[in-house]
């Protein structure tokens, strides 16, 4: 009997504990937002502290090359938001069929729409320029003018670029082209791989630090990489260093995030990304990622704003969608490797 009683008993209190756990897991699992990110740590978690202090929503995050996150998501990884550079890693996420839309007045009504997703798939966070670094003592800004002109015969054996397989140049591929049609980009980027200073490699940074080094005199990056570098005050390198925006409607990408399809916390995702579009979150962007804000009413940072205004272009991020498949064909074609 005596048993018995000590059996039944210690069946109370397990049974107990495995009910408190359970609850306690539930509430916990219903105040956290998984994210799978691209962007660097340095970059968005100080964005996710804030918004786990202002909504108790805390924020589990794998940090990532940007193919290895899809694999990821593909093979049953448990994102509820894709955070990522360039529009067109979200635009061939959806195109995957991994992400789903998204009905937020508070996210449409802060991004432009041309910075956004025309059905609503994918948002944009922050804003970069595809621009021109130049070398100060061997290139006079006045004989810069358009993406167009950098094919021109006088800058044979002087550009520098990365690769056509990144996203950056792939999207700038497609913007020429969704501008210019198909064959008259066909023939700039003959133009451009014939003008190379070297073959492509390693990243923006890279061919800044080769510009500086004398070994091109003009670079296409996205404008953040040029900002960061100009913040460290390396004399002697970011002296060298011109900033140029093709006078024929600068190209503007973006960061953006979206809800994947099988998000189980697809609420908090939404409030993570409202969040991230907030004036808070906004004027973090720009004082440590040297990024335009994407919402009205951002001060952009000292550098960006020294280099003074630029010609938007007014193509949509959504039209590079329909020209993906021409600008792998074109850089292939054209020995862009």
């Amino acid at each position: 009997m005596k048993k018995a009683f000590i059996f039944t008993s210690l069946a109370v209190v397990v049974l107990a504990i495995v009910v408190y756990l359970f609850k306690n897991d539930i509430t916990n699992d219903a105040q956290v937002v998984n994210v799978y990110s691209s962007r660097k740590e340095e970059l968005v978690r100080t964005l996710f502290d804030e918004f786990t202090k202002d909504t108790g929503i805390k924020v589990r995050y794998i940090i990532d090359d940007y193919s290895q996150l899809l694999s990821r998501i593909e093979n049953g990884g448990e994102a509820d938001l894709f955070i990522t550079a360039d529009a067109v890693n979200l635009i061939l996420a959806k195109k995957r069929k991994l992400l789903s839309p998204v009905d937020s007045e508070v996210l449409k009504n802060a991004i432009p729409a041309k910075f956004r997703d025309n059905e609503d798939y994918w948002f944009g966070l922050t804003k970069r320029t595809r621009m021109l670094v130049y070398n100060k003592e061997s290139v006079d800004p006045k004989d810069l003018g358009t993406y167009e002109d950098l094919a021109d015969e006088k800058w044979k054996g002087k550009i520098l670029v990365r690769s056509s397989t990144s996203p950056y140049n792939r999207s700038l591929i497609a913007f020429m082209v969704a501008n210019n049609g198909f064959e008259r980009t066909k023939k700039w980027v003959n133009g451009i791989v014939s003008n190379m200073a070297r073959k492509p490699s390693c990243g923006d940074t890279d061919q800044i630090y080769a510009v500086a080094a004398g070994e091109g005199d003009v670079a296409i990056v996205n404008s953040y990489y040029l900002a960061r570098i100009l913040s460290s005050e390396k004399k002697g390198i970011t002296d060298k260093l011109g900033a140029f925006f093709p006078n024929d409607g600068v190209m503007v990408n973006i960061s953006g995030a979206a809800v994947t399809k099988n998000a189980k916390h697809r609420e908090n995702a939404i409030a993570l990304m409202e969040f991230l579009v907030s004036k808070k979150a906004q004027e973090s962007y720009a004082k440590k990622n040297q990024e335009y804000p994407i919402i009205e009413g951002i001060e952009a940072s000292d550098i960006l704003k020294s280099w003074g205004n630029y010609s938007q272009s007014n193509l949509s991020l959504s039209e590079l969608e329909k020209h993906l498949f021409e600008a792998v064909m074109i850089a292939d074609e054209c020995g862009w490797k």
